[in-house]
């Protein structure tokens, strides 16, 4: 076996080298070639068929390398920004800063929608965790609800569509500050 070896070796490692370009990666599948070669030689049942079962096994060899690649290229860490479309940016935006307006109303309100809109509480929930009755939280809820928008109105001037809110910009000095510190990153 060594001497036929020896006799094909650089025409196999000619042919993984056409195959591949990787020096590194030739070698190894070289070597597994001898090695599989070498300990399935019982398989082998004519010798005069020596070249063309070693091609063969460089080829299966060569073919598995290219199967447990991983071939892939890097993401752009902005691709998400890139895919939104300016409706959905508006959204994200705005979302960042209903927070801090929502600061702005008075706790009894505050509580209840933070729950409802924020943590995706059922009103239900909500009354439990305040100890109100579930009528009182709906109120509560639908309340602060309307105070938001009208806190949101007195800051914003808002373009509103079928699909909800589409753009929007600050118009107040306390809105263009919410905007700049908070809705911007």
């Amino acid at each position: 076996m060594l001497s036929e070896w020896q006799q094909h070796k650089a025409q196999l490692r000619q042919y993984i080298t056409s195959q591949l370009d990787d020096t590194d990666i030739i070698d190894d599948i070289l070597q597994d070639v001898y090695i599989k070669a070498n300990k399935n030689l019982q398989q082998l049942k004519v010798r005069g068929s020596m070249k063309s079962w070693l091609y063969r096994i460089t080829h299966n060899l060569i073919m598995d390398h290219y199967r447990t690649r991983k071939n892939f290229d890097e993401l752009n860490d902005n691709l998400v920004a890139e895919s939104l479309s300016p409706i959905e940016e508006s959204h994200q935006t705005l979302a960042k800063c209903i927070k801090p307006l929502i600061q702005e109303l008075p706790e009894r309100y505050q509580l209840p929608l933070e729950m409802a809109e924020l943590e995706n509480k059922s009103q239900q929930e909500i009354a439990n965790r305040l100890g109100i009755s579930l009528s009182g939280t709906k109120s509560r809820v639908q309340r602060g609800r309307k105070k938001l928008r009208e806190i949101m109105l007195s800051h914003c001037d808002l373009e509103i569509t079928k699909a909800g809110v589409a753009d929007f910009s600050p118009k107040t000095s306390l809105g263009k500050k919410y905007y700049k510190t908070i809705c911007k990153p």
